[in-house]
């Protein structure tokens, strides 16, 4: 890792991580939530729901603004959104009486606006801080850590500070966003060439011609990245909401300790995603194979919880930590094919087009086993294996590394710049 970078990478890795911590804090204490607040589960469910739905549809524009105006120029002005949205809803309890739970919705729509041009950003600001690939690769397996360790210490924070009170999550927001703000201000330093400054004259019509001829040229392997992230996002986020029911519903454990044990498996995919990123280096067919070897292990994974059920609780927590292994062995790899294999120009949007998908598996992941769970209760985990595998199979025919990054030698539309 070039050590001039370093601080840079500190700052960048900061926000997917808080970004994380703003949604994931609130999935430990729902419950809590519903109780306090008087609404039903859907009411409830609409907290993530609403913050996912408006980061799909804004993150890529988010892109393009970030590909013509600069990374910084987007990010710290949504991380300032996201902090202010945190804050709308951690004090609609004191002042909006009646109407605390309209309000929390809109702060968690602010706080979705926020996002979207936050932490989708950040791959491409990766791509444009190295010029190494292993270098790109081995950063984007820090990021991915750094995303999921959000998500390994947001049900224990959460279920910390519902201790003191549960606005409390809400408050904690605008409080990290102010870090990660002042860090993306005073580390990162991306040099801006001459190249660049030519694309932001570049018009948004010609932008869109550019693209398309991505998407011509380079849609079969993208599409198969964009729903593998999408499948992947949508498993864990199920089999999180599914293990955080059966340990309060079932075991009767709530609190900081279903924090910690939600933890364990997450831990797993934390450290899954850190060596894989240092493993992968810039060999776009071993990217391939170990996501391949990824999406098989969670497959298997989820076949498992389909036969074990949740006895005994020890043997389901082992078996979902595979799956998380499987799931941290493919993210990073899907990142750096999808990062590497694309011009500079456009590699904010397509990124962008490629977090959108994953926040559709965010958004899907918990009603979809919500549902499951009260429908079909003896098929959900099987459908959720054979989804694995239809990504799998698409992956496997439809990713050729040798032809990832073409489009970094084709020639834009005419008003674009030439490779």
């Amino acid at each position: 890792m070039e050590t001039s970078k370093t601080k840079d990478l500190i700052a960048a890795a900061s926000v997917p991580l808080i970004m994380t911590l703003g949604n994931s804090m609130l999935i430990p204490i729902l419950p809590t939530l519903q109780k306090e607040l008087k609404v039903n589960s859907l009411q409830i469910s609409l907290l993530i729901t609403v913050y996912s739905i408006v980061a799909i549809v804004l993150i890529p524009l988010a892109g393009y603004l970030s590909d013509r105006f600069g990374r910084k120029k987007i990010m710290i002005p949504s991380l300032i959104i996201a902090g202010i949205g945190g804050l709308l809803s951690g004090t609609a309890g004191w002042f909006a009486g009646g109407f605390t739970y309209p309000m929390i919705l809109i702060g968690r729509f602010i706080q979705g606006i926020g996002a979207a041009g936050a932490a989708p950003i950040v791959m491409p600001l990766i791509g444009d801080m190295y010029s190494n690939e292993r270098e790109v690769s081995k950063s984007l397996g820090i990021i991915e850590t750094s995303n999921t360790f959000g998500k390994v210490v947001s049900p224990i924070l959460g279920s910390l500070l519902a201790i003191w009170t549960w606005y409390a999550v809400f408050l904690s927001i605008p409080v990290f966003c102010l870090v990660s703000v002042l860090l993306v201000i005073f580390l990162i330093q991306v040099p801006k060439s001459d190249k660049e400054k030519k694309q932001e004259r570049q018009g948004f019509r010609q932008f869109l011609s550019s693209l398309a001829a991505i998407g011509r040229q380079e849609g079969r392997w993208l599409a198969a990245i964009f729903t593998i992230g999408a499948v992947a996002m949508l498993v864990l986020f199920g089999i999180l909401f599914y293990l955080s029911n059966v340990l309060e519903e079932l075991f009767g454990i709530d609190g900081v300790l279903k924090g910690v044990l939600l933890a364990i498996p997450l831990s797993a995919l934390c450290l899954s995603s850190f060596l894989t990123g240092k493993w992968i280096g810039e060999n776009k067919n071993l990217m391939k194979w170990i996501s391949v070897i990824g999406l098989a292990l969670l497959a298997l994974a989820l076949l498992g919880i389909a036969i074990i059920g949740t006895n005994p609780l020890w043997l389901l927590f082992v078996v979902i930590g595979i799956g998380g292994v499987g799931i941290g062995a493919a993210l990073p790899c899907m990142d750096a094919l999808i990062t590497e294999g694309i011009r500079k120009e456009q590699r904010g949007t397509v990124t962008s087009l490629y977090n959108s998908m994953r926040f559709i598996g965010v958004a899907l992941g918990p009603p979809f086993v919500s549902i499951g769970m009260s429908r079909f209760p003896q098929l959900l985990f099987y459908s959720l294996s054979g989804l694995t595998v239809i990504a799998l199979v698409y992956g496997l025919f439809a990713i050729k590394p040798e032809s990832a990054g073409r489009n970094s030698k084709a020639e834009l539309p005419p008003g674009g710049e030439p490779a």
